[in-house]
């Protein structure tokens, strides 16, 4: 069921519904629409569930690359490679 997986993810990331509608439906009120019943099509289900997954992989990106930046670069002394 979307719903469910979109309440996760809204707790997971701690992010407002209208933003999450306004960025991976471009409705404001699809979270809140959702919540009152409303079924949307396949194609909007596939969409929504894309999204959230590029969303997470691109977080996942970011971190990965943040450690990789916060590594000192290592440097070499007299033929041998030291971490700065």
């Amino acid at each position: 069921m979307l719903l469910r997986s979109v309440e996760v993810f809204l707790r997971t990331h701690d992010m407002a519904a209208t933003k999450f509608g306004r960025l991976a439906a471009h409705d404001p009120r699809f979270v809140l629409d959702l919540r009152m019943g409303r079924i949307p099509r396949p194609e909007t289900e596939a969409r929504t569930r894309a999204w959230m997954r590029n969303f997470e992989a691109s977080l996942e990106q970011v971190k990965s690359s943040r450690i990789t930046s916060a590594m000192p670069a290592p440097m070499q002394v007299k033929g041998a490679f030291h971490a700065a």
